[in-house]
């Protein structure tokens, strides 16, 4: 795969970086990060809903972090002394930590958190400011029938 150098634009805009990161980001191959699996999913217009399974994890070994355009969801097992002492002839259950990062776009903020059935929930709102949404702008038309409007002046 070919990679492109951002520098030479680095220069020359303000105000991009973050745009220049992330596109950097693109070219170069993640870590095949599988665990815990999640889905994302559009629950309204502006509202959207982060699933990751964990089964498995109490509230107490999960922590969920949303800093700087970035949703950090964190869990660490706590050690249980009674499974230490007994022997396993499968382990097909994930006791590892894991650390998982979503990139947030602009005005999106975590509203609602929740664990059921060994499944997070994370419910975000994207909220624009009323700055920033689109405004409708009339556009009045003058009637047909009326002259146009000039100023008077008297030349003497």
């Amino acid at each position: 795969m070919r990679h492109v150098d951002f520098s030479p634009l680095y220069r020359s805009t303000v105000g991009f970086d973050r745009l220049f990161t992330m596109l950097d980001s693109l070219g170069q191959p993640e870590q095949a990060q599988t665990y815990p699996p999640y889905n994302i999913e559009r629950t309204g217009d502006n509202l959207y809903r982060i699933t990751m399974a964990v089964a498995g994890f109490d509230e107490s070994e999960l922590s969920i972090e949303a800093h700087a355009h970035v949703l950090t969801v964190k869990g660490e097992k706590a050690e249980d002394e009674k499974v230490e002492q007994s022997e396993f002839l499968y382990r097909g259950i994930a006791k590892r930590a894991f650390e998982r990062r979503f990139q947030l776009a602009d005005h999106v903020e975590v509203t609602a958190a929740s664990l059921k059935n060994g499944l997070l929930h994370i419910d975000l709102l994207r909220n624009i400011p009323e700055a920033m949404k689109p405004r409708r702008i009339s556009i009045a038309a003058e009637p047909m029938g009326t002259a146009p409007k000039a100023i008077e002046a008297h030349v003497n």
